[in-house]
């Protein structure tokens, strides 16, 4: 079964973070991920920029872009994970080793009805 972690947190604190602990956290962050595609339990998986650089698509017809992510909490969604567990006690367990990395990141996690893995994209910038 698939499930989706998506980590939340508080955008003007992570980016407040110095070079240095940010590599350090993305350092014990890639191990986990590491630890995860070893065991074939990992898929896809993305840190999102800010939502200061993003817009919402809404409305009838067409739609209209707007700016920006206007979510009424504190935490913003930075990131997420695609996991493959049999239950949902083990994707709640990789939530936990992630949360063990990163103490003050909320971390949700939510079966996933439908998976189209696509085509795999290039490395780009951000990476």
């Amino acid at each position: 079964m698939y499930y989706a972690i998506l980590a939340y947190h508080e955008e003007d604190i992570v980016e407040s973070w110095s070079q240095e602990e940010d590599a350090a956290l993305m350092t014990d962050l890639l191990e986990i991920n590491d630890r995860m595609v070893a065991q074939k339990s990992l898929g896809p998986a993305a840190r999102l920029g800010s939502t200061q650089n993003a817009v919402t698509l809404r409305g009838k017809g067409a739609g209209l872009v707007i700016d920006g992510p206007f979510a009424e909490t504190k935490e913003q969604l930075l990131g997420f994970y695609v996991v493959d567990f049999p239950t949902i006690e083990g994707a709640v367990e990789a939530a936990r080793e992630l949360r063990r990395a990163n103490p003050t990141a909320v971390y949700e996690i939510r079966p996933i009805s439908l998976y189209l893995p696509g085509a795999s994209l290039p490395s780009g910038e951000g990476n």
